[in-house]
């Protein structure tokens, strides 16, 4: 390569906006390691990575620490090791603040960027004038042995005009394949301690700020088995205690979103869904909480706002499980059968 040729290359990395990635892992020794490496391999300059383990505890920071020995590449790097488990909105929250990069890329411990991903959405980004406010894109399937099924689409977010249209067709969403900007972080500042679904909450910041698209291109591994999965519920307590783990978080994440409405002057178009959900949350948090089944009972009785198909199978769940032992039984059975 001539002088003039790498000065010139030079010159062009300099014109091009810096965006970061935020990798953050918890207990994921085995595979933090090939995720710090896809990140790496980005062909995307000017780049900084932010690597962080979530007070792992497992061996997650010092395969990390493994992973980004010797690296000398184009990229900056740094690592980060909380003190303290902070979760994954808070931890999020915490990278998102140190970048300095205007896209920050949501990456995740066990899974796996391909070196184009950071290129392709910044080409698109730029394309659409900066001004969407999250970019996200199809995943490709990957199994525990590294072997991919296909792929992952989200939904076409460029296809949502109004957070009314996000209320009435909740879009499918994968957070590992997002990319945010980081005046919409900014902005609404960082997600509050208990968010696990922050990939829902940043995509109703962005469509009721610059909006949202949504790449075709795979450009993640986004590997099965991992913190998102779903057990499988084949007893009554399987049941609820997803329940509860997913009301645990809709309570904060709701709360947030309503907050996020009036900030953006929008309350008066989404607020009534919003509190209806946060109506029903709390309904179920009350049931649970409750001690006697005679209080369970009153609490169902008097939440009349929430359907009452709704309310005798909570109640059911909530203050005699045992009833539902006959087909939990059947469940298990034809799980069994179908091996």
């Amino acid at each position: 390569m001539s002088a003039d040729t790498a000065t010139a290359s030079q010159a062009d990395i300099a014109s091009r906006p810096l965006v970061s990635i935020l990798l953050i892992a918890y207990r994921q020794a085995d595979t933090v390691g090939d995720a710090l490496r896809g990140a790496l391999a980005q062909t995307y300059q000017p780049l900084e990575i932010l690597a962080s383990d979530d007070a792992s505890g497992d061996g997650t920071w010092e395969a990390l620490c493994e992973a980004a020995a010797g690296y000398a590449g184009p990229h900056h790097l740094a690592l980060n090791r909380n003190e303290h488990n902070l979760g994954i909105g808070a931890h999020l929250s915490l990278l998102a603040q140190r970048a300095q990069g205007e896209l920050l890329f949501v990456a995740a411990g066990d899974d796996v960027s391909l070196p184009q991903r950071v290129e392709r959405v910044v080409e698109a980004w730029l394309a659409h004038e900066r001004r969407p406010d999250l970019i996200a894109s199809a995943l490709a399937d990957l199994d525990a042995e590294g072997r991919v099924h296909g792929e992952i689409v989200p939904s076409d977010l460029a296809a949502y005009t109004s957070l009314a249209q996000w209320a009435a067709q909740p879009p499918h969403v994968v957070g590992a394949a997002q990319a945010w900007t980081k005046r919409l972080v900014d902005r609404f500042g960082p997600l509050p301690p208990g968010t696990v679904a922050e990939d829902l909450v940043m995509v109703f910041r962005a469509l009721g700020s610059g909006g949202a698209i949504t790449l075709r291109e795979p450009l993640v591994q986004y590997r099965r088995g991992g913190i998102s999965r779903r057990r499988r519920k084949l007893y009554a307590s399987d049941v609820i205690e997803r329940l509860l783990k997913n009301n645990r978080h809709a309570l904060v994440e709701t709360e947030q979103m309503l907050k996020d409405a009036r900030l953006m002057g929008r309350y008066d178009e989404i607020g009534t869904h919003l509190e209806r959900t946060l109506a029903r949350e709390r309904f179920i948090a009350a049931l649970f909480g409750a001690g006697s089944a005679f209080e369970k009972l009153g609490i169902a009785l008097r939440a009349g706002e929430q359907p009452l198909a709704l309310r005798l199978r909570l109640l059911t769940y909530a203050a005699a499980p045992w009833l539902l032992a006959p087909f939990f039984a059947l469940k298990r059975l034809a799980a069994k059968e179908r091996g």
